[in-house]
């Protein structure tokens, strides 16, 4: 299962639990530590608060979440593979569409709820599984 088929239509979450509980697994396997995963999950819960009232300015920091990722990877190669899969994410946010139902801005935001709920998942089952600290 793709990062994609999560956020366009998984309609009722059921792929997007099993695939965070793997990726998961493997940050656990890679020793991702909890205080890794919560540097990057803070300034994600910053771009929501500001999500509602400042799109632009959220799409902005969402974006730039990207090459925070990527430095956050050289120094610990551990984050590789969160910043692979977040990357998919924000990118899929990004592609965000107007269709007869919606608007761009309406997609975008459903999208960004998607990706939200994913790194939620992720970092529940990392400490469920006895991600270090």
């Amino acid at each position: 299962m793709s990062v994609t088929t999560l956020m366009t239509t998984d309609i009722n979450g059921d792929e997007l639990v099993m695939f965070a509980q793997q990726t998961a697994t493997t940050l656990v396997g890679n020793n991702l530590t909890r205080s890794q995963i919560r540097g990057i999950f803070t300034e994600v819960r910053k771009i929501e608060a500001m999500w509602d009232g400042h799109l632009t300015e959220a799409m902005r920091r969402l974006n730039m979440l990207k090459p925070k990722l990527d430095y956050q990877t050289a120094r610990s190669p551990s984050v590789k593979v969160l910043r692979d899969v977040l990357t998919q994410a924000i990118d899929e946010v990004n592609k965000a569409q107007k269709d007869e139902n919606h608007t761009q801005d309406e997609d975008r935001t459903r999208r960004f709820r998607v990706f939200m709920d994913l790194f939620e998942a992720i970092l529940a089952y990392h400490r469920s599984q006895g991600g270090r600290s």
